[in-house]
């Protein structure tokens, strides 16, 4: 029997024995598949799950796949339409289920027996049998940053890289749903994976970073990064980061997948065979070093080197793939200081740090309030258009440190806002417009909450500035919503 009868067979016995239902993919037009989850039920909706695919278009063999789960900016990246660009140029997929099925992956739970049986499921329904076997890239965000870690440790095998984004360690004691982190166990690792941890200059704390360093030392065969995402807080993305993050997936894919399944992976896919695809563990010692982001970037740093000649405190540094994402780290790291020109000529980043300006929002020609107490800062009950009762105006504006009065002074760029996550799309530069959520309109935590970002970006004077805003839909609008 060939791979690919017993595949086939597989998945005809899986079908025998467990409903699997397709459901339409949602009205945003991004996915072209959806398959409901079996064996979970959302306490959040009293239903299953439904796992949403998109694949690019012309791919003819996927490589891998990233997998996230919806909470927030999780959404805010996979419809970057810059990062669903360079997944197309590298043949990976984006699978995101809605609501979430874990947050810890905790194979006590479950969820390991509800994933793959998913993965089945999308294979069989979008024809691409080759993701029921696919390399994994967990990808997570704040109450979902400590899910990717513990993924990967119990499917080491199969995980290509791991994005724990705004972000927690791995096995940290700081997990982002609040509650205490799964146990591995004494021979379950992550040795040879790269792992990158994602965390805004905004939302900087050291007890946070401190777990990934000990992580480091305690297991030296381990493969972890770390970027301050600098200029930014703990609900946004930059295009800078999309990009950190697009190259991190390129470089793994290209140091782990062999040469075999490069080659098989450019067939088309009527000769693929499904079986899984063997992944090269990586050697900690062939990596370069990077000393940790500090807030006092005034201090003399060590700079970046290979491993086992790198000049700085190994124990205060985290570990880089290559060359260009260790340099590309650095210039991230020093891109808050104001740059001066040596003797030399050559741009270096002084201990000066450029000034900081603040974000707000402006809507019926008021600023909105902001309030520390609030969960990001700033909530709005949404403000129909009179002519369009769907639309919403929205105006990002540069403030003093109130948020709700002019700024002096600020960066030259042109103020926008963004949508993290919610029912709702971007229509123009002041207009955002609701639709009906493809993840559902019947969760009452999530179905009926729009966040949105107001972004500055920064120049030689100013940093980048960020600040988020909690959009929440009334009764009266949301029927209709259609």
């Amino acid at each position: 029997m060939t791979m690919k009868q017993n595949f086939i067979c597989q998945l005809l016995l899986f079908l025998l024995l467990i409903p699997m239902t397709a459901v339409a993919v949602g009205s945003s037009g991004m996915y072209q598949w959806s398959v409901e989850l079996t064996g979970y039920v959302s306490g959040e909706t009293g239903k299953a799950p439904n796992a949403y695919l998109w694949v690019p278009d012309g791919c003819e063999s996927v490589k891998a796949v990233v997998f996230a789960q919806q909470n927030m900016t999780e959404e805010m990246v996979f419809r970057n339409t810059a990062f669903q660009k360079r997944m197309k140029k590298l043949s990976v997929a984006l699978l995101w289920v809605a609501p979430a099925f874990t947050n810890t992956w905790d194979p006590a739970s479950g969820c390991q027996k509800v994933f793959d049986e998913m993965l089945t499921a999308i294979a069989f329904q979008s024809g691409h049998e080759e993701i029921a076997h696919a390399p994994i890239i967990p990808f997570g965000h704040s109450a979902q940053a400590t899910m990717p870690w513990n993924f990967a440790a119990w499917n080491a095998d199969r995980t290509l890289c791991i994005v724990s984004f705004h972000g927690d360690a791995p096995r940290t004691n700081l997990c982002g749903y609040g509650t205490a982190n799964v146990e591995w166990g004494r021979t379950r690792n992550i040795d040879g994976i790269p792992g990158l941890m994602i965390i805004g200059e905004y939302e900087w704390w050291d007890a946070r970073v401190r777990p990934a360093l000990a992580f480091r030392m305690m297991y030296p065969g381990s493969c972890v990064s770390l970027l301050c995402d600098t200029g930014s807080g703990h609900f946004d993305c930059s295009p800078e980061t999309i990009d950190y993050i697009a190259r991190f997936i390129e470089k793994s894919l290209q140091q782990r997948l062999t040469d075999g399944d490069s080659l098989r992976a450019g067939r088309p896919r009527s000769q693929q065979e499904s079986r899984p695809r063997f992944l090269r563990r990586l050697n900690s010692t062939e990596g370069w070093l990077v000393p940790c982001w500090s807030p006092d970037d005034g201090q003399p740093r060590a700079k970046a080197a290979p491993v086992l000649v790198y000049g700085g405190d190994t124990h205060e540094a985290f570990w880089y793939i290559d060359e260009e994402m260790a340099k590309l780290t650095e210039q991230r790291h020093a891109s808050t200081s104001v740059t001066q020109k040596s003797q030399k000529g050559d741009q270096i980043a002084s201990s000066r740090q450029r000034q900081r300006q603040y974000m707000g929002f402006e809507t019926d020609g008021k600023y909105i309030p902001f309030d520390g107490r609030q969960q990001g800062g700033m909530a709005v009950t949404f403000v129909p258009d009179r002519k369009d009762s769907l639309t919403m105006h929205l105006r990002a504006v540069y403030t003093d440190s109130t948020h709700v009065q002019p700024a002096d002074g600020h960066a030259k760029a042109k103020p926008r806002f963004e949508i993290i996550c919610g029912p709702a799309r971007k229509t123009g530069d002041t207009t955002l417009r609701l639709y009906p959520y493809e993840a559902g309109m019947d969760n009452p935590r999530r179905s009926f909450t729009v966040w949105v970002v107001a972004i500055g970006e920064g120049d030689d004077t100013y940093k980048r500035a960020v600040q988020p805003m909690r959009i929440d839909i009334p009764a009266s609008v949301r029927h209709l919503i259609k």
